[in-house]
């Protein structure tokens, strides 16, 4: 398995401050993973996929804790050729925490089989991993279990494939030529649907309807376009997606 990651023997005390974390980890779970070298000195440590939610919550809850998610993503690591003694991984999710207390970051990997590539949510511990996990997802594939809607973010429901993994196709002229007919448009506007009960939300209760609102357009500033939905009852909103 991909996951089973070879560990380095026993090692001496890491002096550095941002490493400080790094002996705590070894203080808490052992030397059962493995600390990749870097050449910004960035605290990067391999875990294993059994023991990632383990390592995480204890990042969060730990002494002048690890508070802020501020990156999670995947790398599709097939075609590397230079591991430099790097744990063997088709699929790698990285999570990139912050202290504010300590003012340093660290960077958890965990390797995965391309015939397997479930890992488990961090949404429970950071909520904001909701969004990155759905863009790992879409963009490669990655099985997030236990998040609570994991759908495409970037891309409609309806697209074939996963854009960053290797084999997807980059260049346009790979594929045939765009063409669109009345039917092709009226299939994506049909996805583009917004349907309240796949998104977890009713339509009504015994009493009344609830009333469903496009809030936008959004201002440029938000670095994208994106699309946000209300739930109304009367002139209160009870939920949004």
């Amino acid at each position: 398995m991909a996951e089973d990651i070879a560990m380095p023997g026993s090692t001496p005390i890491d002096p550095r401050p941002a490493f400080a974390i790094v002996e705590e980890l070894k203080a808490k779970f052992g030397e059962n993973f493995y600390v990749q070298t870097t050449f910004e000195d960035f605290p990067t440590v391999w875990v294993e996929r059994a023991r990632v939610q383990e390592v995480l919550m204890f990042l969060r809850m730990v002494s002048r804790p690890y508070v802020m998610l501020f990156d999670l993503s995947a790398v599709d690591e097939r075609l590397r050729t230079h591991r430099d003694g790097l744990p063997a991984s088709d699929f790698t999710v990285f999570y990139h925490l912050l202290s504010l207390e300590r003012n340093t970051d660290i960077r958890i990997k965990v390797a995965l089989n391309e015939n397997d590539i479930n890992i488990p949510t961090a949404t429970n511990i950071w909520p904001n991993a909701n969004w990155y996990e759905r863009e790992a997802y879409d963009m490669f594939g990655i099985n997030f279990e236990g998040h609570p809607m994991l759908r495409r973010i970037l891309l409609p429901t309806y697209w074939e494939g996963h854009p960053l993994r290797k084999e997807y196709s980059a260049r346009a002229t790979e594929y045939t030529p765009y063409m669109q007919n009345q039917a092709k448009q009226d299939y994506e506007q049909e996805h583009l649907r917004f349907v309240p009960e796949d998104w977890g939300l009713k339509r009504g209760n015994a009493d009344e309807d609830f009333m469903f609102l496009n809030l936008g357009p959004n201002h440029p500033s938000a670095h994208g376009a994106f699309r946000i939905v209300l739930q109304l009852d009367g002139e209160e909103v009870k939920d949004c997606v």
